[in-house]
């Protein structure tokens, strides 16, 4: 199943170029009271659910999904984890170019350990990213996201596939310079997820999956994430191992080699295979 959120906070399953509004579903969350909780209520509550969204797609009227405008496919995140230089040859093209360390020490992910980005800075395709300091360098690294489905504390690496609700496209965009990953990485749309969220009974294995941006229509990243130093199951366990995983956290899982500038005026394709594309316009905050 393909879940989206588009146009007024409503949501869909995407089919073929046709998305089924299945937004009556969400009278049957749970009634939350404050202090609210720190997850994301549908994500917590697909399983019970997916018969209910199943039924109503059935019956639903097929909007074009090229009318539609694309948010996140996550309301309530409560935490975005992202892992740094996870892919052999970017660490490599960090380590070797000036522009992109600015004198701070690169470790290997084993050592460096995760980062958090503010969940503010998270937007959908159609909301595009508004560069902030932009007399400065800001990059695009597109990445696979993981969506966590239920809560996670010290998983095994051997269990933690059961433990995700799905899959999105990620983009992490980063401003350079000499300033602590999270703080560059954080402004308001610097995480876009999208295009919809592919849940784990379709994308059983993402192990080799093929993923790309291009910019402009010039070639940026092409890898795949066979080329993970930490797979998806060993990212899940080692974050699990320092943070309790709640139902609609994202693990950002690292960008491949290339990475490169973007300017106000750019468009960003991204493709990560059998989870689809997305295209995100850059503007001028």
């Amino acid at each position: 199943m393909k879940l989206c959120r588009f146009d007024d906070n409503r949501l869909g399953v995407v089919s073929g170029d046709d998305v089924h509004d299945v937004t009556d579903v969400l009278a049957k969350l749970p009634a939350q009271h404050y202090p609210y909780p720190m997850f994301d209520a549908l994500i917590a509550s697909l399983p019970d659910l997916r018969g209910e969204i199943e039924r109503l797609a059935r019956n639903a009227r097929a909007i074009p999904l090229a009318a539609c405008k694309l948010l996140s496919p996550l309301a309530n995140p409560g935490k975005i984890v992202a892992a740094p230089v996870n892919y052999q040859k970017h660490l490599q093209e960090v380590r070797k170019d000036a522009n992109l360390h600015h004198g701070n020490m690169i470790n290997e992910i084993e050592r460096a350990g995760l980062f958090l980005k503010a969940t503010s800075s998270l937007v959908g395709q159609s909301e595009g990213v508004r560069l902030v300091h932009a007399d400065r360098r800001n990059d695009h690294e597109v990445e696979l996201a993981v969506v966590i489905g239920r809560r996670a504390k010290n998983v095994s690496r051997e269990t933690a596939l059961s433990y995700v609700a799905g899959y999105c496209i990620g983009l992490d965009i980063t401003i350079r310079g000499p300033e602590e990953r999270s703080f560059r990485k954080s402004p308001d749309s610097y995480t876009v997820l999208g295009p919809w969220l592919v849940t784990a009974d379709e994308l059983p294995d993402p192990s080799a999956l093929d993923l790309s941006i291009d910019v402009g229509g010039e070639a940026r990243q092409r890898s795949n994430t066979s080329d993970l130093i930490l797979d998806v199951p060993a990212l899940i366990a080692f974050a699990s191992s320092f943070y309790t995983l709640n139902p609609g956290d994202v693990l950002l899982t690292g960008t491949p080699e290339g990475v490169g500038s973007i300017q106000p005026g750019d468009t960003m394709k991204a493709t990560i295979e059998r989870i689809g594309t997305m295209q995100v316009a850059v503007t001028a905050a």
